[in-house]
């Protein structure tokens, strides 16, 4: 007798779980029925910000597979169809047609939650208005083209500098619109400390987006016609034909909070090394609606990255399939750019430092991405963090120019090792001049960071 897995989301998590559990079982011994209410399947949302900026030409090249490939491999698929009650106890769900508005119940055997992320939407005057978009989904992505195009102003406003609000002001700024950043924190891109986040604001400024920092917004002001025209701070008002919203994502949790299944402090489900939510043998999470390990602080996160997502699917997969596997944690690396500036972290920043009690030490270095006479190299800044007694790398960040952003894939290699800096020092790494200065910027940082240790005894 065949075993039935409900899976709860179509896209990165969902659909990875979903296609490795296909792999490794046939549709005679396990029957997979998946619900997806929007109108796509396995898209990337990290995509978007360059469709709309023009870099990705068409919509559909961000779909890595559709509804009816999935139905190919004897899923189940079925789309616009929300999971609006889950019985935990019967084993059972409930959806809803969000098309006929029929509804009905659904029993499994096995279950994956893959619910994902909802942005930040905060019940401000006008948030809803015509001319106000988020940028979460492609339809999202669809209707703010569709407004660009009918709008014949050439101001935006992007509310939130995070990764989502920087890559958009680039994207409307390769459209040719005057674009302001409205942040609430001082520096845009809180996963930065503020003095490299301020090298951020420096940058943006000089591309020609306005960053204004200390600046919530209070209200969105529309026109006669109901539209968008203004966004209001404490202590201004800022013209916009458009408005982006990019102040972040919380865990969509709000189906498995009701059911009782258990939450971390971020609000994000709770699992253990396989991905199986903690308490309860037959059901699995995985992707943006989760909470993992950081491996530097011991403590749990949440993190909204497709790459996480990915892994989580297919671990998952794996464990319904009948084989074993495990995802350790994270360390929290993340790239983005903002035109030609690139921006890099992972690890701890100092503030997170505080909080879980490391002393530490920080040094910061100047350097560049080739050796300095040849063509084309460019000014990079690293940040490190190292442990204080111990040596231990806690953290990097990098912002600078082409060549930037990937080295810090060295330092997340270095922190899931559990490295010191003196360790780091020493790696072997990869120079001939067109690449990097004989002293790579990440070893030159980490050498100070020896020093300064060393200084501390």
């Amino acid at each position: 007798m065949s075993e039935r897995l409900v899976v709860i989301g179509g896209d990165a998590a969902g659909m990875s779980a979903a296609s490795q559990a296909r792999r490794l079982k046939g549709p005679e011994e396990l029957e997979i029925v998946a619900f997806e209410r929007g109108h796509f399947t396995s898209f990337s949302a990290c995509g978007i910000p360059y469709w709309v900026g023009g870099a990705v030409s068409e919509r559909d090249e961000l779909i890595a597979r559709t509804p009816e490939e999935h139905r190919e491999r004897d899923i189940d698929l079925r789309m616009r169809t929300e999971v609006v009650e889950l019985d935990v106890h019967g084993r059972r769900v409930r959806t809803r047609d969000l098309e006929s508005g029929d509804e009905g119940w659904t029993e499994f055997d096995k279950l994956v939650i893959a619910t994902g992320a909802r942005p930040m939407r905060p019940p401000l005057p006008g948030i809803d208005a015509p001319g106000v978009h988020g940028v979460q989904t492609l339809d999202d992505g669809q209707a703010l083209l569709d407004s660009l195009a009918r709008t014949e102003g050439r101001r935006a406003v992007v509310v939130g500098a995070g990764y989502i609000g920087v890559e958009m002001a680039e994207a409307l700024l390769n459209r040719g619109y005057e674009v302001t950043v409205l942040n609430r924190g001082e520096q845009p891109m809180a996963t930065l400390d503020p003095d490299m986040g301020r090298l951020v604001h420096e940058a943006m400024d000089g591309l020609g987006i306005t960053t204004v920092g200390s600046a919530p917004v209070t209200k969105i002001l529309t026109g006669d016609d109901g539209r968008v025209r203004a966004v209001a701070t404490d202590d201004a008002v800022y013209p916009a034909d458009v408005v982006i919203l990019g102040m972040g994502v919380v865990p969509e949790t709000e189906l498995a909070a009701k059911a009782g299944l258990p939450l971390g402090t971020h609000g994000g489900l709770l699992t253990d090394l396989a991905m199986r939510v903690r308490g309860h043998e037959n059901i699995w999470a995985g992707g943006d609606c989760v909470e993992v390990l950081d491996l530097v602080s011991g403590r749990e996160r949440h993190i909204a990255l497709g790459t996480h997502a990915n892994k989580h699917g297919q671990i998952i997969g794996a464990n319904v399939g009948g084989g074993y596997a495990t995802f350790p944690g994270v360390v929290g690396t993340a790239v983005s750019k903002v035109c030609d500036l690139e921006i890099a972290r992972t690890g701890l920043r100092e503030k997170e430092a505080r909080e879980v009690g490391l002393r530490y030490v920080t040094v910061t270095i100047e350097s560049t991405s080739r050796a300095g006479y040849y063509p084309g190299t460019a000014p990079m800044t690293v940040k490190m963090l190292a442990e204080r007694r111990t040596g231990r790398l806690l953290g990097v960040q990098i912002v600078g120019r082409e060549g930037a952003a990937k080295r810090v894939d060295i330092a997340a290699v270095a922190l899931t090792a559990g490295m010191t800096v003196e360790q780091v020092a020493a790696l072997d790494l990869g120079y001939a001049p067109p690449f990097s200065p004989v002293w790579d910027p990440v070893l030159v940082a980490a050498r100070k960071a020896v020093a300064a240790v060393r200084e501390t005894g």
